[in-house]
């Protein structure tokens, strides 16, 4: 039983050794551009309109679309007026 366990220990610690995948999507900017290439797709944000990413994109394998995590900007609520 404790080679069970020495050996979760081992691949626990080589699994927590390998380098974590990038966050794909940047919660600050809402557009992305997935850009198709023959290493695979790859996929970006750090667009403020959909007009820069399509100026962007143009000319590319390459589409644009609205940033699924976007956390938005500041929120404004609007008083009633009594």
């Amino acid at each position: 039983m404790r080679q069970v366990d020495r050996a979760i220990l081992v691949i626990g610690a080589i699994l927590a050794a390998l380098p974590a995948q990038a966050q794909t999507y940047d919660p600050r900017y809402p557009i992305c551009m997935q850009v198709f290439s023959i290493d695979g797709p790859a996929i970006g944000c750090g667009y403020t309109s959909m007009a820069q990413c399509k100026a962007s994109a143009s000319g590319r394998a390459a589409e644009c679309f609205a940033n699924p995590y976007f956390a938005g900007g500041p929120r404004r609520t609007r008083r009633s007026r009594s």
